[in-house]
Formats: structure tokens, sequence, C-alpha cells
């Protein structure tokens, strides 16, 4: 993805040029040659800007995202925790869902992964028609939720011990709210499931969500592809009700 920035760049693959001379004219679905290579202007939806964000935390992916937001029941004019925000990975997928009436809060620990994610949520409010409102907190989630003073349509929570942010987030879920958690191995998806049964959520769905990609076969026909078929994570969602 290239940014129209007016300022003279070197763009890997692509050499020196100023990109917002060169490119702002272009109008979607037209080519450009820059150098040897034709670019091609696509708009800026989800899946471009996913493809082309600045990553450095691991990112929920594409399927994990998906069916945290339907099974949470996510959209305009929900309040929405995101903790960990890492690269943003998700926060894009929910800022993409919650329009101009949602507000979408993000808390992060780690700074160098926080300037990565507000960087790439930036971009996103530059491209998207809808953005929700947005606030970041850097800090651990059972230090910071408590002076939000928000009360929550949904929380996800993505870090490595989910027992301290699940005791502080659930006093501040609305009824009906739902609280998830992504857990990368079982003894972290045990101790979220026990940690939300002690505060008196109740539990409606855990599962990992297997990915299994096709592709064309050189003889013809369709059949799965030889590439990766691997684990990301284990998925919980609790309900306040």
């Amino acid at each position: 993805m290239v940014e129209l920035v007016d300022s003279t760049l070197r763009i890997k693959g692509l050499g020196v040029f100023n990109p917002k001379l060169i490119l702002s004219e272009i109008e979607v679905g037209e080519e450009v040659l820059i150098g040897q290579k034709y670019l091609t202007r696509m708009p800026a939806r989800l899946p471009e800007l996913i493809k082309g964000m600045q990553r450095r935390a691991q990112t929920i992916s594409a399927k994990d995202a998906g069916a945290l937001i339907s099974r949470m029941g996510i959209g305009p004019g929900d309040c929405v925790l995101d903790a960990g925000l890492g690269s943003a990975g998700l926060s894009l997928h929910l800022a993409r869902v919650m329009g101009n009436s949602g507000h979408l809060l993000t808390i992060e620990p780690r700074e160098e992964h926080a300037e990565v994610g507000l960087a790439n949520l930036a971009r996103a409010a530059d491209c998207f028609p809808e953005f929700p409102q947005h606030d970041h907190c850097e800090g651990l989630v059972d230090e910071v939720v408590g002076n939000t003073g928000l009360e929550f349509d949904a929380v996800i929570l993505d870090m490595a011990d989910h027992s301290a942010a699940i005791n502080a987030c659930a006093p501040m879920l609305k009824f009906g709210a739902r609280l998830a958690c992504y857990a990368p191995n079982t003894s972290q998806l045990e101790s979220c499931w026990q940690t939300c049964i002690d505060v008196g959520l109740n539990v409606e769905w855990a599962a990992e969500i297997i990915e299994r990609p096709w592709g064309r076969a050189s003889k013809g026909g369709v059949r799965p592809t030889k590439g990766a078929f691997g684990h990301t994570a284990f998925l919980l969602i609790a309900i306040k009700n």
C-alpha cells in the first residue's frame, strides 16, 4: 500500500518519487507506470488495509475476528473494548462495522506495539467512510479500565494472562453484554473459562476455528491446497445475564 504523502520518498520496490504528485489524480481501477512496474489504484477497503498494515505484534486473523464480531453481535452504536491493541488487526475489523455512532476503546501496555496499532487505525480513519469515536489507554487493563467511566456492550481480551482483566471488566459490562478471550493454548482457555465462572459470567461458546484453503488443481477441478493448516487460538465468549 502506498500512502499519498506530499513528499519525495524512497519506496521499496518502486524507487524515489512523490506519491501525492504522481498518484493523486489516478482514479480507482486505473493503472500508472512507476519505474518498471504498473500500479492499479484499488479502493481502500478493509482487505487492502489489512494487507498493507504495519505489523509488529501477531494479529488476530480475519476468520477469528469475523467469528467474534458476529457471535458477540457487535455493530453500530456499541461501546467496545479491544485489549491489547497490538498491531490493531482486530480493531480494524471492529472499526469497519461500528460506524460513526460506535465508541472503540483500545488498551495496550507496550508503547512500541501501540505506536504501530494506532498508526494503522489512523490510516483506516482516513479511508473508511465511517469511523467510531476512538480512545486509547496505555497500561494494563486492570489498572486503567476502571478510570474510563464506560459501560461496555462487548469486551475482547487478547493477552498472556486474562484473569486480572476479566475481573476488572466484568462489572463494567452492560446486562446482556459479552466478553471474549483470545487464548492461544489450552491452559489459557481453561483459566479464562474458570475466571468467567468465578465472576458470574455464563460461558456460552468456546471453539477453535479451522480454516482450510482450496485451490485449482493443475489437471482441472479444485482441491485443498498444500499450505499451512495451523492453529491460531481458542476463542471463548461469555455473557452477562
